[in-house]
């Protein structure tokens, strides 16, 4: 595991289910043939190295007998599925009022489709295992909840135009995760803006942006490079990034051009 605390979690599952297997007189083996699961798969669990899903907990639930004692881990659990800057990063994208981002390589995480972030994870280098694989791509779509929640916060976002045109998952991957951008990009509290490649004024190319306007009034920016990912709230630090990010959106396509432009590309796929 990445960080302790999810560690620590896991661990206490593993115990719970490990002693409720045990008073139940199973081995596990047993348990396993019971569940549907691995007897590899019942050790990992009960050790905390491998992440039960929430099937694995019902079923074991009910087995065994736990009287919904398992079952009642599954918030905890899914919890401690996602990386530890995944969950801190939502827990702030929770409370924010407002929203804005620049994405250069490839969609921004909030707009990917399943397909497209198993894709990008995928062609990690190094390799992920498919756990890890699952464990991304689960803790990014939970993540997405932020455009169902109440009151809707407002949510803006530039994407350059690279990034709709590059076939990340293959052609049939890629239609989807702009059929996806279309359908977002037409809610009321979100605006996508695409910036096109033949702009020869960018102020953007210092890299990604993300802002966070959180609801005491404060701004806060999350930087993510290729080996670390930090959280910057000195506003002598996030202020240059707020100027930037409105001139990037000034510079950028409107959110009418830019759906427009989706489309075209879309119709090119």
């Amino acid at each position: 595991m990445e960080d302790e605390e999810a560690a620590a979690v896991l661990k206490a599952v593993g115990r719970q289910i490990k002693a409720w297997r045990e008073a139940a007189g199973m081995r596990q083996p047993e348990l396993g043939a019971a569940i549907g699961y691995g007897e590899e798969m019942v050790s990992s669990v009960e050790r905390g190295r491998r992440v039960p899903k929430p099937e694995f907990l019902d079923k074991a639930d009910e087995v065994l007998g736990a009287a919904g004692k398992l079952s009642a881990m599954k918030k905890d659990v899914e919890e401690a599925r996602y990386p530890k800057k995944v969950r801190d990063l939502a827990k702030l994208e929770e409370e924010a009022v407002e929203l804005g981002a620049y994405a250069n390589h490839y969609v921004h995480g909030l707009l990917q489709t399943e397909g497209y972030a198993r894709s990008l994870y995928t062609m990690r280098r190094p390799a992920y295992t498919e756990d890890e694989i699952d464990r991304h791509v689960s803790a990014r779509m939970a993540r997405q909840s932020v455009f169902e929640r109440t009151p809707r916060p407002t949510l803006t976002f530039v994407q350059e135009e690279v990034t709709l045109r590059r076939p990340i998952g293959g052609r049939l991957v890629l239609r989807q995760q702009l059929e996806h951008l279309l359908e977002i990009g037409r809610l009321r509290h979100v605006e996508i803006q695409v910036m096109p490649t033949d702009r020869d004024d960018h102020a953007g190319m210092g890299g990604p942006i993300r802002l966070l306007k959180l609801q005491d009034g404060k701004t806060v920016a999350h930087e993510e490079g290729q080996i670390s990912n930090r959280l910057i709230s000195d506003s002598r630090e996030v202020q240059p990034l707020e100027l930037r990010y409105g001139i990037i959106r000034a510079q950028a396509l409107t959110p009418r051009e830019s759906l427009i432009l989706i489309e075209k590309v879309l119709g090119e796929t």
